[in-house]
């Protein structure tokens, strides 16, 4: 980390003391220009019963993924994010126990998946709307990539000391 505190992304909690929350820890490869904008980042998932942490790899098309499923979302829609690379990441929002469910899979085909039911407050998706962009305010992009498998600064790239 560049001395920045962590940030989540995601924080989807209950009074009962469920949740999942992926927590962005900072940046993979400060100043490494093809993984400068890669984020690093914590899956934890807690409840009465079992806690866990997976770590997690965020590319900036992540975000954008993250932000078309929260409009899915916001829509009543059920949404699965990321997989293939990374743990998978679905909400329910019509789970069995009545309120919506976050399934976390380990790498699907893993066989390590728990369910989570979580209760949410009126508005939780304009919350985490404000989690994205405070994600993208703190490490915004700072890479480009004008043409494939070429990438350079941004004009507007901060300069640390």
């Amino acid at each position: 980390m560049t001395g920045q505190e962590a940030v989540d992304l995601i924080r989807l909690a209950d009074d009962e003391g469920n949740s999942v929350v992926v927590r962005v820890t900072g940046r993979d490869m400060p100043g490494v220009l093809t993984r400068h904008d890669t984020l690093t980042a914590d899956v934890l998932v807690t409840t009465g019963f079992v806690s866990g942490h997976l770590e997690l790899w965020l590319l900036p098309g992540d975000l954008a993924e993250w932000e078309a499923a929260l409009e899915s979302l916001a829509a009543g829609q059920d949404i699965t994010w990321l997989g293939d690379r990374a743990p998978e990441i679905r909400v329910r929002l019509a789970g069995e126990r009545g309120c919506p469910e976050v399934v976390v899979e380990d790498v699907p085909g893993s066989m390590a998946t728990v369910t989570v039911p979580v209760a949410l407050e009126e508005g939780w998706t304009d919350e985490q709307r404000r989690r994205l962009d405070e994600v993208r305010r703190r490490w915004a992009r700072e890479v480009v990539e004008p043409a494939f498998g070429v990438f350079e600064w941004s004009s507007h790239r901060k300069r640390r000391p």
